[in-house]
């Protein structure tokens, strides 16, 4: 697959600092790639890096096929940016912003209108739009500068915490609209402290510390790949022998926990084809079986936990 962003060696220095430590991945067309980690871990860092507000000390960023450092132009056409806080000239209206921004990436003053009624009418401000940004709310303001970022209609979009402090109904509403974004064939690399929002919206995750990437890969194996002994719970419509469950394919422990069964197991696939010949064997249906797999926020702490006190 093509990756759209390909960084090697990232690099960057502040005096005797190194915020960024020769990180390398790859960010592939059509994907949504979370990029997580603890504050100061370099996140913020490496994209203004991968956007080219600061050079890069030491390796290479190729943006959608061009090298930030000596193709900065060319790269920058190509995708657009969200920061966290509202970058919207508060002073003027939320058309005039999209008019000025058709007219800095040289957008032709027609296709800019059509852009900017199409953007307003998608993130639901195209009745404001005449109104002063200073008097927006701050989801409208984010949901603004999204519109912004798209007018060029790019095929990437960095977006940094672009949920930070909205209320529910915001924060859905600019969740829908990423998706949406990404069906349509957008390549989106968000950086993000939420991990609920990172579980339900990425297809993989990169977790920095300290400068360093320590995992990349997609939430669910993140969160099974922290643990190598899995737990499984099950219960069954009948009594059954905790010893026979003990004694099953892969198992390490069983324990009782009210009326299920608490399993661990290096080997989770032949546990649970193991318990369900087991209930055949026995006559005992399973009533409930869950695998217990971390959380994405139990997989964030204990990768990142070298970073805590």
């Amino acid at each position: 697959m093509t990756a759209v962003i390909h960084a090697s060696n990232l690099t960057k220095v502040f005096g005797n600092s190194t915020a960024v430590d020769h990180i390398s991945f790859d960010v592939r067309q059509g994907e949504i790639f979370g990029f997580l980690g603890p504050n100061g871990a370099g996140k913020t860092t490496t994209t203004r890096m991968l956007t080219g507000v600061i050079p890069l000390d030491a390796g290479t960023a190729t943006i959608l096929g061009h090298d930030i450092h000596s193709e900065p132009v060319l790269a920058k056409q190509g995708f657009g940016v969200v920061p966290e806080t509202s970058n919207a000239y508060t002073d003027l209206t939320a058309w005039q912003n999209l008019m000025l921004m058709g007219e800095l990436y040289g957008l032709e003053r027609t296709r800019a209108e059509h852009r900017s009624s199409e953007l307003l009418g998608m993130v639901g401000l195209l009745e404001r739009k005449d109104q002063k940004v200073q008097e927006y709310s701050k989801g409208m303001k984010q949901r603004l500068i999204l519109a912004m970022a798209l007018i060029h209609e790019p095929e990437l979009l960095f977006l940094d915490e672009p949920t930070s402090g909205l209320d529910v109904q915001s924060t859905q509403m600019i969740l829908s609209l990423l998706r949406d974004l990404n069906r349509q064939g957008t390549t989106i690399f968000l950086t993000t402290h939420n991990m609920e929002e990172a579980n339900r919206l990425c297809h993989r995750v990169g977790i920095i510390r300290g400068g360093k990437m320590v995992a990349i890969d997609a939430p669910e194996k993140l969160k099974t790949a922290i643990d190598r002994v899995h737990k499984i719970e099950v219960s069954f419509d009948r009594e059954v022998s905790g010893d026979a469950l003990a004694g099953l394919t892969g198992v390490t422990g069983a324990n009782r926990t009210g009326d299920k069964w608490q399993i661990t197991t290096q080997n989770k696939d032949a546990t649970i084809r193991s318990l369900v010949t087991f209930g055949q064997q026995n006559g005992a249906a399973i009533v409930t079986l869950n695998t217990l797999a971390p959380s994405l926020d139990e997989a964030f702490l204990r990768l990142t936990q070298e970073d805590k006190p």
